[in-house]
């Protein structure tokens, strides 16, 4: 039975990856600072493990086959990123493991390409795209080195799973049991999200096509690229009502930057709400067949009913 190690499994996106592959049969083990293991996750061997802590990540995933890379710092944190990167890139070589690893489109920069493909090249315009393109070199020179073996995939925002973080909990449903739906920038503007299960079953499925890819591979996970009236139209459906459309007060974070930590870093990301893109794959389906894909109605009620709100079909299950 394959091991994996999942990094970061008190996370949103940690938490759903790993029950993704306990569901698909692999044998689990979460890595935690704390080494508890979620309740959703009983099925893993929880253990202990820092980060930023070279030897202690070597010991917690020793005997794995692969390495899944679910860290992800604060916002305002993000000087632990390329420490932490380093550290798995360690315990990778150390322990001869596969590193799975989620990109994101920081490393496009302003403007925005409207069309993101496998070859569309990086341009950073932040501090955070900057990271992440460093982050993503270190990973490629490590592969070319023939140290260690990553493959990527590279997704959107992120909306769906338990918990909280994301900018579809935060702002665009923080309101609806209101009765308002806020749109962090124009209605009509087509961005990129990932419904977490879908993403989470992508890598499984990279995992159990190892063969078919090569030792470093930065490929797209093509997920709901749509517009702000198209979320809101799948809510009013889900919850059986019509939501108000408002929009995200902009100039509040804008003036407040300067003070405020968390205010700063969402504004220093804020073009990419007001610049179109999507996400495309040349090759994601060669290698794993069907790429997995939630209808929108479907991904967007389950979102909401995994964040405490009530849709049609719960309360229907509930009477």
């Amino acid at each position: 039975m394959t091991k994996i190690a999942i990094l970061g499994a008190n996370g949103r996106l940690g938490r759903v990856v790993a029950k993704a592959f306990i569901d698909a049969g692999f044998d689990v083990r979460t890595v935690t600072r704390t080494g508890k293991v979620p309740a959703e996750l009983a099925g893993a061997t929880a253990v202990a493990g820092d980060a930023l802590d070279r030897q202690s990540l070597i010991r917690s995933t020793e005997d794995v086959d692969i390495i899944f890379n679910g860290l992800n710092p604060i916002y305002t944190d993000w000087g632990k990123c390329l420490p932490m990167a380093e550290n798995v890139m360690a315990a990778c070589h150390a322990n001869g493991t596969v590193h799975l690893f989620p990109g994101t489109v920081y490393n496009y920069g302003s403007p925005m390409p409207a069309v993101i493909t496998e070859d569309t090249p990086f341009h950073p315009t932040t501090e955070k795209g900057r990271i992440r393109c460093a982050m993503e070199d270190l990973f490629r020179r490590e592969a070319e080195a023939g140290r260690v073996r990553t493959i990527l995939l590279r997704a959107g925002d992120f909306f769906g799973g338990t918990g909280s973080g994301s900018w579809f909990d935060l702002v665009v449903a923080a309101k609806i049991n209101k009765g308002i739906y806020t749109a962090p920038g124009p209605a009509d503007l087509v961005h990129e999200w990932a419904y977490l299960p879908d993403f989470a079953v992508g890598f499984v499925a990279l995992a159990s096509n190892l063969d078919k890819l090569g030792f470093y591979e930065a490929l797209n996970f093509p997920g709901h690229a749509i517009t702000d009236l198209e979320i809101k139209a799948a809510a009013e459906k889900a919850i059986g009502r019509q939501l108000k459309m408002t929009a995200m007060p902009w100039w509040v974070l804008r003036a407040g930057s300067p003070f405020v930590a968390m205010w700063r870093e969402i504004v220093s990301m804020s073009y990419l709400r007001f610049e179109p893109h999507q996400l495309v794959s040349t090759r994601l389906e060669s290698i794993i067949g069907e790429v997995p894909h939630t209808p929108l109605d479907q991904a967007v009620a389950e979102a909401l009913e995994d964040i405490g709100i009530a849709t049609v079909n719960s309360a229907a299950e509930a009477a």
